[in-house]
């Protein structure tokens, strides 16, 4: 009787639940294994384990995970979220599957490491200090002057990141983020400082398969400054595959992917265009979050899901295709609201507006009426995203720029 093949997916939660049906339409059933005993916090109450065959829980002993999935012989082990990015790497590398191996593992989660080995390889990288005290961080932002920025060493989405203009302001980060719990629910055990890097700020996504760099989609981030943070994310723009800011990001972003040894799989790039030319911010060695593939596949006719598959799977597919680029069929525009204000919140007075909008296509509410608002400050205190799409840019644009008027004050209702 013939064995059902198998693909494993390392801590595939909410953000990443497309994945699996991938897989399945390729004819694999899906195995999760989840890197930590429990679930972080954020994600414990949104995930669905029923497209798996099984759920593996790792307990901290890799030989017996490395033997649970054995098990199970599975053709490819598969990253499914930034948490799960490390066992990936060590189980692919157990297994002796396609992998990215164990060598360059903590440079591809630890951002101090990151910039480090890029800087190595010779690419442009952030000026940093790796804090190990408040006034070792105050002397070296008094003497490289100007803006600095301030996060854990370990944590994504925004979280615990200070932009500080002053060495006081910079303590002030470095003492609020370390110890602190993080959006994974593990404690900041490092902070690390780097310039402020000046440009505008692009994310580019690839899939590769034996060092072979395939470009799925690129986006430019839409940012304002808002309740003390300079660099809010407001927005999430779909761009063309070629342009004048693509053509400088895309050479320098598969030369960060080789540094980093990420030759096989996902990545999720983000890169500031700065005057002096690209420089990295941080990578993600696993597929993008906030559903971009979804979006990205809806405007393009396939993203970083189907290219996944191709990559660990499919690889004659991928061979064939991999220096194609994508072309957008449709314009895309994620936007963000902006709350000012904590409190519960009795509704959004203004949504009917928004529902009228021409290039409307879905209202996703993080905070529900009842719920309890928070000022936004980072990716996850966003209240609602509003997703535009349709043929003409202009529509787009105009529809975005109505919702940048409309959300403010007014917008919410909240109690006192």
């Amino acid at each position: 009787m013939a064995v059902q093949p198998n693909v494993v997916i390392v801590d595939a939660y909410a953000p990443t639940r497309r994945l699996a049906p991938e897989f399945h339409r390729a004819g694999y059933e899906v195995v999760r294994v989840q890197s930590t005993p429990e679930p972080p916090l954020v994600y414990a109450s949104s995930f669905d384990l029923s497209p798996y065959a099984a759920n593996i829980v790792h307990t901290g002993d890799l030989s017996a995970t490395v033997d649970a999935v054995a098990a199970y012989r599975p053709a490819a082990v598969v990253a499914g979220g930034e948490l799960g990015v490390e066992l990936a790497d060590q189980l692919s590398e157990a297994l002796g599957l396609h992998t990215n191996g164990t060598a360059l593992s903590p440079a591809r989660r630890d951002k101090y490491r990151q910039i480090e080995t890029v800087r190595a390889a010779g690419l442009r990288a952030a000026h940093q200090l790796l804090v190990r005290d408040a006034d070792q961080l105050a002397r070296w932002h008094r003497e490289l002057g100007g803006r600095v920025v301030v996060k854990p060493i370990r944590s994504a989405a925004g979280d615990g990141v200070s932009f500080c203009a002053t060495p006081e302001e910079s303590v002030a980060g470095y003492r609020a983020a370390l110890g602190a719990e993080n959006v994974f629910s593990a404690r900041n055990e490092a902070v690390v400082a780097q310039e402020y890097l000046v440009g505008p700020e692009y994310v580019v996504d690839t899939v590769s398969r034996d060092g072979q760099h395939h470009v799925t989609d690129i986006w430019k981030y839409e940012k304002l400054t808002a309740n003390g943070i300079l660099d809010l994310t407001t927005g999430l723009r779909l761009l063309p595959r070629h342009g004048e800011a693509q053509e400088a990001l895309v050479p320098y972003a598969f030369e960060v992917l080789d540094a980093l040894g990420i030759a096989h799989g996902a990545a999720h790039l983000e890169i500031k265009l700065t005057p002096d030319g690209p420089c990295l911010v941080e990578v993600g060695a696993r597929m993008a979050g906030l559903d971009m593939p979804h979006y990205s596949r809806e405007c393009a006719g396939e993203a970083q899901l189907e290219w996944i598959v191709d990559a660990y799977v499919r690889p004659e597919r991928f061979a064939a295709r991999w220096k194609e680029s994508y072309r957008l069929r449709r314009h895309f525009v994620s936007a963000m609201t902006v709350s000012p204000v904590d409190g519960r919140l009795r509704g959004y007075p203004l949504l009917p507006v928004v529902e009228k909008l021409e290039s409307l296509v879905e209202i996703r509410p993080v905070v529900a009426p009842g719920g309890r608002l928070r000022r936004t400050v980072d990716d996850m205190t966003c209240p609602l995203i509003v997703n535009l799409s349709h043929e003409v840019a202009e529509v787009v644009e105009r529809d975005f720029g109505t919702v940048r008027y409309l959300d403010g004050p007014s917008f919410y209702d909240v109690e006192e």
